[in-house]
């Protein structure tokens, strides 16, 4: 291994590393979950997961139970908030530090505020009568508006600095409180299609994913359940160590003020177990939506699980179906070898096993591909693609179809015919619907083979029809003149021959020509031999004749030039 592919695996090995480490750190990172309150004392994960599950509720038993799953959410967090707000006023402030001035701020404030009012109280009753009372009365308004303003500036800055824990609580109660006045969420996407098994195999793990959900769900309101009922359990230990007494008689007068401090201490004693018995019965409340929140949840999975079981079912049938159709197609497979194990023929009988074992497999194919997908459902679209595919794999037998046509018109082919195709020569024995079968001529005879040809070739091709008329050919004859022969004389008389035995045929074919030059215009053609003759050496004589009688005419004219080379040369 080269350098470079060390550094670069040794990068890449690093680079997965932390990714690996990345994904290990947020492991307990939770997509699309609702933002917290802006208190940690309120926990609202069970409104939220009773939320999220709105995506699921897909019948309408499940619709209802979701309602009551958000109904028995909310109203534990509503007892949760009057609990957090009535602890927080109950809080004593801080007597410390920037929020024990703050406190103090908030208090002095308010008590301005109730000085002025008590101002304003005294002088509304004479400010009818006295004009100096009026106009203390407009200061006393307008002091009281100014002590407002600082009193409400005041407790911005308390809640600034983190004090002021009841308002906070207060503003989070009322934001949960328009929360729920929010439309409500968008009705659940249904399962795909259990028709198919593709459909049936989604719906069950989308189901299963659902059942896992529900029970976190169930577990999370059992845990706070147990939680609550744990804090529920302390505090009424707590209160029974610290039952209310009553305060002690006494008949010392000047003991009077001893006694109204006791009376405070006590009616404010009195307050707190007040308020903590309000707490425990809240948590007695809690605890009872937690619970039934839990044995909604139950129910709800119940209901899930039912779904499940009938999917699975539904799985289960198509896997049944598809197995019936892998027997059928091995039973069938058996039958044909069996019915066609004693044909003589074997090649014939491979040929058809293997076409009928083609044809069951590829309807097996498509019957299990209409279990695991169903029909398709752009069938227009469909049609048009296979027809396509279609036209692009048939197109040389669509070819073959219209050369047909061509063949049995007017300037085709007929069946005797001696043609050349593609560089084969011979005669004619069959014109199909596709195919054009010649019977192979070699030297003038036929060779015992047939040719096949798709009929393609009468559009794309180039063939050659020698039977009907106007069809001549030029042949040639190599011939050597013998060294001691007047090479001259030799030639004339070969040529003499060549033109008596070709005559005819030279003056039809001139015949054709002519008709040719006139129809369309070009230059008139010679018909007779020609010869290239040397003496010593080989040369050719070349001639017109028809193509069917070209081997014939070239044994007639090779016996005659033979004869004439080995017979005397008249002077």
């Amino acid at each position: 291994m080269t350098d470079s592919r060390k550094i670069s695996a040794g990068m890449c090995g690093l680079l997965l590393a932390g990714a690996l480490g990345a994904l290990w750190w947020t492991r307990d990172a939770v997509p699309n979950r609702t933002p917290a309150a802006a208190t940690s004392a309120i926990d609202r994960r069970l409104l939220d997961s009773a939320r999220q599950l709105a995506a699921i509720a897909e019948t309408p038993a499940e619709q209802d139970l979701y309602r009551q799953a958000a109904r028995l959410a909310d109203h534990e967090l509503d007892q949760a908030f009057a609990t957090a707000v009535r602890e927080a006023a109950a809080r004593k402030p801080a007597t410390s530090g920037p929020l024990q001035q703050a406190n103090a701020r908030v208090a002095q404030t308010r008590a301005r505020i109730a000085a002025d009012q008590e101002r304003i109280a005294k002088l509304g009753k004479t400010a009818a009568s006295d004009d100096a009372a009026a106009g203390q009365l407009e200061v006393a308004k307008a002091q009281l508006a100014l002590d407002e303003d600082e009193f409400e500036d005041a407790q911005l800055d308390l809640a600034r600095q983190g004090g002021d824990e009841r308002a906070q609580l207060e503003r989070a109660a009322q934001e949960h409180a328009e929360a729920q006045k929010e439309p409500a969420p968008a009705k659940p996407v249904p399962l795909a299609g259990t028709d198919t098994l593709s459909g049936q195999i989604g719906a069950w793990m989308e189901l299963n994913d659902r059942q896992i959900r529900l029970e976190a769900a169930r577990q999370q309101a059992a845990r706070h359940a147990a939680t609550l009922e744990r804090e529920h359990n302390s505090l009424e230990a707590m209160l029974e160590k610290k039952p209310a007494a009553a305060p002690a008689a006494s008949s010392d007068a000047g003991d009077d003020a001893d006694l109204e401090e006791d009376t405070a201490v006590m009616v404010a004693r009195l307050h707190n177990l007040s308020d903590q018995r309000k707490t425990l019965m809240e948590l007695d409340h809690r605890i009872q939506d937690a619970q039934q929140l839990a044995e909604t949840y139950k129910g709800w999975n119940t209901i899930v699980d039912s779904r499940t079981r009938g999917v699975l079912h539904l799985l289960l049938r198509s896997m049944a179906a598809i197995l019936g159709v892998l027997l059928a197609v091995v039973l069938l497979e058996i039958g044909v070898r069996r019915r066609l194990h004693d044909q003589q023929d074997r090649r014939r009988m491979h040929q058809e096993r293997f076409l009928i074992t083609l044809g069951i497999r590829a309807a097996a194919a498509i019957a299990v591909l209409l279990i695991v997908f169903g029909p398709p459902g752009q069938m227009p679209t469909i049609i048009g693609l296979a027809t396509a595919g279609m036209t692009v794999v048939l197109k040389d037998f669509i070819v073959a179809f219209f050369g047909w046509f061509v063949l049995i018109g007017r300037n085709g082919v007929r069946v005797g015919d001696w043609v050349e195709i593609k560089g084969v020569g011979g005669e004619v024995i069959e014109i199909g619907v596709f195919k054009t079968v010649l019977l192979e001529m070699g030297t003038g005879h036929p060779t015992g083979r047939t040719v096949s040809f798709m009929n393609g070739y009468a559009i794309e091709g180039v063939y050659f029809n020698f039977s009907t008329a106007g069809q001549w050919l030029w042949d040639e004859l190599q011939v050597t003149v013998p060294p001691g022969a007047d090479p001259y004389r030799t030639a004339e008389r070969i040529r003499e021959v060549v033109e008596k035995e070709t005559g005819d045929e030279a003056q039809l074919a001139e015949q054709d020509w002519e008709r040719i030059t006139k129809q369309y215009g070009t230059r008139a053609f010679s018909a007779r031999p020609a010869s290239d003759l040397r003496p010593g050496s080989g040369g050719h004589i070349r001639y017109i004749t028809r193509g069917p009688q070209r081997h014939e005419v070239k044994s007639r004219l090779f016996k005659e030039i033979v004869a004439l080379l080995h017979s005397p040369i008249p002077s």
